[in-house]
């Protein structure tokens, strides 16, 4: 048995170059004995096997050995009898497989079972009878049984012995197929008076060591006269069955004669094979036919050898055999094992990846046995050929989640049988997910409307994105992407919900001030790496009737009374003033109107509904009240409406005298504008040093105005009249030929004025300041006013409906005819040429006291309008500002202006005489002019 071993751990180094390790052990040892270090002969690593769950597969090899994984070795698991396992078969080995995982390896082992005497030589019977005629000659041949020995080779059957030899020799044939013919030979003859019986013992010993043996006891009845045996006309007889075949088919017939006559020539057939599943299978009736009494499997044996003996009724016999050839029939379908599987792989597999690993094993033979494997429908995998019997089912194609989350992997495998049969078997796969898409939002781009002054929080719209991947790869989150508006951060704006993308706003819009902007939404995925996707999102703010509209003029002042001036001779339609409003809302809501809400006398006066002109509506006439006072509402067209209401004092009078008494008994507000104090207290604290000089300045400018002015009114110099700026006439054609010029007076308490008069036929505006004791001031409608940047009747900015021709705006400015008016192209009004600088010059000198006592703010306009705006974010409001006394309105087009001045300059400068003393004589014919005059000189 060493050598046995020595000799197959030579056979082993030979077998794992070939990826095949073979190993050789002696039936019958003990539970446990160890067959071979398997992870050594391999090459392996115990790791290894421990990691690849190392497993043996197999048939009925897997209860006689097992693997160890921890040591590496293989070791018996049951007790081996090689003669049960493999009967007469040599060699008789078990054929194992063992399969790894991580990556999946398959290793063949051979394991070959040694046979030991184990077994001795038996016989089918423990006696044999035999009754012989004592005719029978020398030489007569009678068939003994063959001893059967489970062992093979040199432990299998050797010899026979027969004792004693008085009358009969052992005679031993051996075919060529190794079976041996045992015959017990008449050598003397017998005499059945000298013995009747003769006791036999047939002996037959093995090979192995210790020598083992099997014996039968022959008994030999001597009878009389029977000298001719039966003789076969055939020593072999061949026959052919397909397995399955019905029991009751005749295979053949065999056919022995006897020459004797009578009872000794009768011959009688029987099987005479020492195999019992032979006899079990094969039967012979008295005529010799060989019948199928059993089941004839080609998988379990592809011939039989059937051993026939015929025999008189002397006892005389002779033998022949038949010998039996299996044909296959296509009776068994294809065996599928799945050797190993994988239950999931991710989506970005790799073609050709190995998904699962199995054999097919058909136990027929020739082209019953030739098996094709084949995948059913049309999915992304195939089969390979790894080795014969064993496949392997690999990717062919890239695989898609989002297509095909699960694949049910039908294999099928035919022979080439006729019929074809074949097996099935379903195998099911998961795609598991991998981040390979992108989160998609529903639209290309949003479009969202909210109405401004919303609620700080307000939910706008929601932005919407779907990902077509998987569980946390198809969870979306969207993030506000970094941007501007107008320099100030989106987030400052809007806000987007990282989970249901929700977009809310953050602050309370204004239209007036912001109507649209823009920002992007970016839509993320929580795979690894994460994807995106963004979107771009407008949000239109919608126009709310938010503002009232607001006075431009008159301006209406906390400390004083401003008076339009109708001459009693004023006609029908007589224009006293216009009242000029803006609402910094757009569209509807910036439309205005214009209603007499309370007027003194409603009779006398009507306001335009469109315009704002305030006409006479009938002949003034001596009876009317010096004093009227009209109140104006202006509404716009929103829904609600809002409106403002304007106070216009009108003084119905020819000169100013007579109306000093009644409106020095205005009604008046004694409340400064507490925001003045505000903004002169922080103005000292923040630019405490920038004020003290602006302060010098100022004074020192006004200081230089007052000594002009005082210089001017005693020179003997002609005056150079003062020009206001060119006008266009809007409601008809052609350049407005009436220049006007307003006169300022102050009345002191003590009744005394000091005026000065321009031409005949002007028109005055009347303001009355309380703070200054009863003192009246009468402002020059004039552009160099208006123009003036200390002026406190600067106008503000409206919003950007301005921006449209006067035929296009709405409100009281509906006239048509006018430029437009372009925004931000320069500062308002147009730039004076030198002319009006020196009249502006003048006029500024004689109002400078007059101008002063109006503070900022007493436009009564809202913060939009305060002074913190500048006049070059003022539209041009010339258009808006009617001329008291006629249809004339200011306009910004050079054209016309140039037309105008070359008009004016005719005019520039009249005689020196006629200048000197203009309206102030007039004045001067009432004793109350003369004293008040006097005053003031001397002052």
């Amino acid at each position: 048995m060493r050598r046995q071993v020595l000799l197959f751990l030579s056979v082993l180094s030979l077998g794992s170059a070939l990826g095949q390790v073979s190993y050789s052990i002696p039936e019958e040892m003990a539970k446990g004995s160890v067959v071979g270090n398997i992870a050594r002969d391999l090459g392996l690593d115990v790791k290894r096997l421990k990691s690849g769950k190392a497993r043996i597969f197999t048939g009925d090899s897997a209860e006689y050995i097992e693997l160890s994984r921890e040591r590496g070795l293989l070791l018996v698991k049951e007790r081996i009898d090689r003669e049960s396992l493999c009967r007469q078969t040599t060699p008789c080995a078990l054929h194992l497989q063992i399969i790894l995982e991580n990556p999946m390896e398959l290793f063949r082992i051979t394991v070959e079972i040694t046979d030991i005497n184990d077994n001795s030589p038996s016989f089918k019977n423990d006696e044999k009878r035999f009754e012989i005629s004592e005719s029978a000659v020398t030489g007569s041949k009678f068939v003994l049984d063959r001893a059967v020995d489970a062992d093979i080779g040199l432990n299998g059957l050797k010899n026979y012995s027969l004792k004693p030899t008085d009358n009969f020799v052992l005679k031993i044939q051996s075919h060529t197929d190794g079976i041996q013919k045992v015959e017990m030979v008449l050598h003397r003859p017998l005499d059945r008076e000298k013995e009747e019986q003769i006791s036999l013992l047939l002996t037959a010993v093995d090979g192995g060591e210790p020598q083992m043996s099997g014996t039968v006891q022959i008994y030999v009845t001597v009878l009389d006269a029977n000298d001719n045996a039966p003789v076969f006309l055939q020593s072999v007889y061949k026959a052919a069955i397909a397995e399955n075949s019905q029991k009751g088919t005749t295979l053949t017939k065999v056919s022995a004669s006897d020459v004797d006559k009578g009872t000794n020539g009768e011959v009688s057939y029987s099987v005479s094979t020492a195999v019992d599943s032979v006899s079990d299978i094969f039967t012979i009736n008295e005529h010799g036919e060989v019948i199928l009494v059993g089941e004839v499997d080609y998988e379990k044996a592809r011939y039989y050898q059937i051993d026939i003996e015929a025999k008189d009724s002397g006892g005389l016999s002779d033998s022949s055999k038949v010998i039996v050839d299996v044909i296959d029939i296509n009776d068994n379908k294809p065996v599928i094992s799945i050797l190993s599987k994988s239950d999931l792989i991710p989506e970005d597999s790799p073609q050709n990846t190995v998904i699962v690993m199995f054999s097919v094993l058909d136990p027929d033979s020739s082209n019953n046995g030739q098996v094709n494997c084949r995948i059913n429908g049309n999915i992304p995998f195939t089969i390979m050929t790894s080795s014969n019997d064993f496949y392997s089912i690999v990717t062919d194609s890239d695989l898609d989640r989002e297509r095909s989350s699960e694949y049910n992997i039908t294999v099928t495998c035919s022979d080439e049988g006729v019929p074809s049969l074949s097996s099935s078997v379903t195998l099911t796969l998961q795609i598991s997910d991998v981040n390979d898409n992108a989160p998609v939002f529903e639209r290309s781009s949003y479009e969202a409307y909210i109405v401004e002054n919303n609620t700080p929080g307000l939910s706008i719209f929601t932005v919407k994105a779907r990902d077509a991947d998987w569980n946390q790869n198809a969870r979306v989150s969207y993030i506000l992407e970094d941007s501007s508006v107008n320099g100030v951060p989106v987030s400052s704006y809007v806000s987007v919900s990282a989970d249901s993308g929700v977009i809310h706003a953050v602050r309370s819009f204004d239209y007036e001030q912001i109507k649209d902007f823009h920002f992007r939404v970016k839509a993320q995925d929580g795979g690894s790496p994460p994807l995106s996707s963004n979107v771009s999102v407008k949000i239109l703010i919608q126009d709310q009737n938010d503002n009232p509209p607001q006075v431009l003029y008159p301006v209406q002042t906390g400390g004083s009374v401003v008076a339009e001036m109708v001459p009693r001779s004023a006609d029908v339609g007589y224009l006293v003033t216009k009242v000029v409003a803006v609402d910094v809302d757009s569209g509807q809501n910036a439309w205005l109107s214009y209603k007499l809400q309370k007027a003194t006398d409603r009779a006398l006066f009507e306001v335009g509904l469109q315009n704002g002109e305030i006409r006479t509506i009938r002949q003034v006439t001596d009876k009317d009240a010096v004093k009227q006072r009209l109140s104006v509402i202006v509404e716009d067209n929103g829904q609600p409406s809002r409106s403002a209401t304007v106070i216009v004092n009108v003084a119905v009078a020819d000169s100013f005298p007579e109306v000093l008494s009644e409106f020095t008994d205005f009604p008046h507000d004694k409340e400064y504008n507490d925001n003045l104090t505000f903004y002169l207290v922080l103005a000292l604290a923040v630019v405490s040093f920038l004020f003290i000089t602006c302060l010098v300045v100022i004074i020192s400018v006004k200081i230089y105005r007052w000594r002009q002015s005082r210089i001017l009114y005693h020179s003997s110099l002609p005056v150079i009249p003062y020009y206001p700026p060119r006008y266009s006439d809007t409601l008809g054609t052609g350049t407005l030929q009436h220049v006007y010029n307003y006169e300022v007076c102050r009345t002191t308490d003590s009744r005394k004025s000091d005026c000065k008069f321009g031409r005949a036929g002007s028109q005055n505006v009347l303001i009355m300041d309380p703070s200054s004791t009863g003192t009246m001031q009468r402002i020059q409608s004039d552009k160099s006013i208006l123009d003036e940047p200390d002026s406190p009747l600067e106008q503000k900015p409206p919003n950007n409906d301005w921006r449209f021709t006067q035929g296009q705006r709405p409100g009281p400015s509906g006239a048509t005819g006018g430029p437009e008016v372009a925004m931000g192209t320069g500062p308002w009004p147009q730039p004076p040429t030198e002319a009006e600088q020196l009249q502006a010059l003048m006029a500024a000198a004689n109002v400078s006291e007059a101008t002063a006592t109006l503070g900022p703010g007493t436009m009564g306009l809202s913060t939009r309008y305060s002074p913190q705006f500048t006049l070059q974010h003022v539209p041009d409001y010339r258009q808006n500002v009617y001329i008291p006394g006629s249809t004339a309105t200011l306009t910004s087009n050079p054209q016309q202006q140039q037309a105008t001045a070359q008009q004016a300059s005719q005019q520039a400068l009249p005689p020196p005489q006629a200048s000197a003393q203009p309206e102030p004589p007039k004045a001067a014919q009432t004793p109350a002019s003369k004293k008040k005059s006097t005053k003031k000189e001397k002052k």
